[in-house]
């Protein structure tokens, strides 16, 4: 018994890289897979049947899968995916959100559209097939059937603790962080649980960066071999979210660094200065911080 048999997931753009190591785990648990891929470039352009590459794959290690073609930030299309995962398979209990493009520049270098498009990427092309799974998992719910579902999305350290040149990039990747955590509130009714994983690894879009490690395909490393830089090696953590035995976890943003797995904290309050009531002074306020928040300054040099 797989600890995914019976499952039904969707993984985006897992037609290479972190997305194809997502779909090869999943399939080796038991999960029935839709594996979405538009075939594009990393920065988004053309189009191809690169999803068919991982459903081969799947299939020769036995497993189950089907291709899919869509734009996942054009909103019917992520319906007609949602539709093909049920149409196909029955059903849909796991949705794994991955695909993803840059177009890095610094902001005085980078364009409107380059913004626009990893922005529509990203956090749309993350949105717009939540929306249908949710709607997907609503109507079940409302016909009276008691299921869990799975939403695990993709955020990056550029989302989490900035990066130089990636403006558009660390912005959506930072939203798709608080569109998790609002989702995981609005889904928790339905048994959903919605979770975001922040993986490391040598993919095409790290390839475009000045010296990064060469991309390495998540197939390419031997069984039982390990690669600090393995495309796959968040897949596990991806897994175990998807399966029945993470139900109590909901709403967390967890990273997978090589041998590290990390609980992000998140936004937490830090120190904190109160004014008993009355209106703050801005001629006092910058002594009162360096000294009892920043700690830069002596407490003796307080006043």
């Amino acid at each position: 018994m797989g600890m995914l048999d019976g499952k039904v997931a969707i993984v985006t753009g897992a037609g290479h890289g972190i997305g194809r190591g997502h779909a090869l785990e999943l399939a080796k648990h038991g999960a029935k897979v839709v594996v979405n891929d538009l075939g594009v470039s990393v920065t988004g352009e053309g189009e191809g049947k690169d999803a068919d590459l991982t459903v081969d794959l799947i299939k020769e290690r036995g497993g189950e899968a089907v291709a899919n073609y869509e734009n996942v930030a054009d909103h019917e299309g992520a319906g007609r995916m949602v539709a093909q995962a049920v149409d196909a398979f029955g059903q849909l209990d796991v949705l794994v959100n991955n695909a993803g493009i840059v177009r890095d520049g610094a902001i005085w270098n980078m364009s409107e559209s380059d913004f626009d498009a990893v922005l529509n990427v990203h956090v749309k092309g993350t949105w717009s097939p939540c929306h249908h799974a949710a709607r997907h998992w609503r109507e079940r719910s409302k016909n009276g059937e008691t299921f869990t579902g799975r939403v695990i999305n993709t955020t990056s350290g550029a989302g989490l603790v900035g990066n130089f040149g990636q403006t558009n990039y660390a912005t959506a990747k930072a939203g798709i962080a608080g569109l998790t955590q609002t989702l995981s509130l609005e889904l928790h009714k339905l048994g959903v649980t919605v979770n975001c994983v922040g993986p490391a690894a040598a993919t095409r879009i790290t390839g475009t960066m000045p010296g990064a490690p060469e991309v390495i395909e998540a197939d390419d490393v031997p069984e039982g071999e390990w690669n600090r830089m393995d495309p796959s090696v968040s897949s596990p953590l991806v897994a175990w979210l998807a399966s029945d035995e993470s139900q109590h976890v909901t709403g967390q943003i967890i990273r997978a660094v090589a041998e590290n797995i990390i609980w992000m904290k998140g936004w937490t309050d830090g120190p904190t200065l109160s004014n008993g009531g009355k209106r703050w002074d801005a001629t006092k306020l910058g002594t009162q911080l360096a000294t009892d928040v920043f700690g830069t300054r002596a407490p003796g040099l307080r006043y």
